[in-house]
């Protein structure tokens, strides 16, 4: 029995560490993504207009944040599938 639940603890951890990762990786792309998207569209597609360069920064950073929530609802979803899942097993074996 002890050995069910370090083996579920230690796929708990990894997957925070996996969370962690990810949590990083869209932070670091929520600074990267608009500041390219704003000089990259500054001389490049806006002619130098820097108010649709701004523009086009805010959308793509709010692009990033709903890719983040997106991912963050799906990963939940996914969780809960497993977590219904191990009950419904822990159920089963009690019956037995």
């Amino acid at each position: 029995m002890s050995s069910q639940a370090a083996s579920a603890k230690l796929a708990d951890n990894a997957a925070q560490g996996g969370t962690l990762i990810k949590l990083i990786l869209f932070a670091v792309s929520l600074a990267v993504v608009p500041l390219s998207t704003y000089f990259g569209t500054l001389n490049n597609v806006w002619k130098g207009d820097s108010t649709f360069a701004a523009i086009s920064a805010v959308f793509a950073a709010n692009f990033v944040l709903v890719a983040y929530i997106v991912q963050s609802v799906y990963e939940d979803k996914e969780r809960g599938n497993v977590k219904s899942e191990e009950n419904k097993d822990g159920e089963t074996h009690k019956k037995k």
